[in-house]
């Protein structure tokens, strides 16, 4: 069982977690925008990007969308209907039923990559080595996270 912790945070760390919550308003902000180009709902467009990198199982984009699979399935009906998303059989278990992105699927998504514009402009005003221990740093949090 972890101790909680009972001194507070110093300033630096405050202002680090402040612009982290910058980054990510604006990163969901344009991520809403990009999805409505494409007549897609925020929620819509997050599986579809889950989706353009491996087909997975509706229990498994829950787990990752964090929300309730019955969610993901009316999340997928639409994709669906739309020809961007299909559901197949698990190779591995034919129980199992497995989301996957179609090819259009596949270049929604990547349009969807592309059109975000806020972090590519700033990062490009970055060195390669500062990119790189950027990517590091964050990838270190990440780790730790859970």
């Amino acid at each position: 069982m972890a101790t909680p912790r009972t001194t507070r945070p110093d300033a630096l760390t405050m202002e680090v977690v402040d612009l982290i919550g910058s980054v990510v308003a604006r990163y969901h902000e344009e991520y809403e925008e990009a999805a409505a180009e494409h007549a897609l709902t925020g929620a819509q467009a997050r599986l579809l990007s889950l989706l353009s990198l491996e087909p997975l199982p509706m229990r498994k984009l829950a787990h990752r969308l964090k929300c309730e699979p019955s969610n993901v399935t009316g999340i997928v009906d639409r994709l669906e209907s739309r020809g961007l998303a299909e559901r197949r059989p698990d190779p591995a278990d034919r129980r199992v039923k497995l989301a996957a992105a179609t090819d259009e699927g596949h270049r929604v998504a990547r349009s969807l990559r592309e059109s975000l514009r806020f972090a590519r402009e700033p990062l490009a005003g970055l060195s390669e080595g500062e990119r790189r221990t950027l990517r590091d740093l964050l990838q270190r949090m990440v780790a730790v996270e859970g």
